[in-house]
């Protein structure tokens, strides 16, 4: 009986479910220590009162491992309305969960053209490597040799920033700003 208790309240610690409840830690009669969310008899020996709040793990920023080949390593993709290729190295660097930035040719050709030499597009830099042109196998072995994981962690999507906006967007919000980004007009 002793060990479905603690498994059970263990499952429930471990879920969650016990959001700041109260856990009494007790010494019975017999000498067995027992853990329950109900007080303890007045018999009751040693005991402990504690509180237990929720998770306090931090979820909602990128692992370690991600956030250190984004410091080390920023991925940028030069991009604008390139039909298939563009389309295709957007989805493979939201299929790996790869945060990047989104520049468009259209409004900086003049700084691709300084980086590449032209304004081709689509262009992905990864730390000081220019790639030029979308070619699935020469895109992960830049992005493995930077640390950025093959598979998003559980849970993470793609963070997309847009040059020149604040805030990070899901790989579809960088989507249908790209499609915004095709009807305007060029940068002078």
């Amino acid at each position: 009986m002793k060990i479905v208790t603690l498994t059970a309240l263990a499952l429930l610690i471990a879920t969650g479910a016990v959001s700041a409840a109260q856990l009494y830690r007790w010494v019975d009669d017999k000498g067995n220590v027992e853990w329950r969310d109900t007080p303890p008899p007045a018999h009751a020996k040693k005991v402990e009162q504690r509180n237990v709040t929720g998770n306090t793990i931090e979820t909602s920023s990128l692992p370690y491992s991600v956030q250190q080949a984004v410091k080390n390593h920023p991925v940028t993709l030069w991009t604008f309305d390139c039909g298939d290729p563009c389309t295709r190295a957007a989805a493979h660097l939201a299929k790996r969960g790869t945060p990047y930035t989104v520049r468009y040719s259209n409004k900086e050709a003049d700084a691709l053209k300084k980086l590449t030499g032209g304004t081709e597009v689509p262009v992905l830099v990864v730390g000081s490597q220019v790639l030029k042109g979308y070619l699935a196998s020469t895109w992960d072995a830049a992005l493995d040799n930077a640390g950025y994981p093959k598979t998003p962690p559980p849970g993470m999507k793609a963070q997309v920033t847009v040059k020149g906006e604040a805030s990070p967007k899901s790989a579809a919000d960088a989507k249908s700003g790209a499609a915004a980004a095709k009807s305007a007009p060029a940068a002078k």
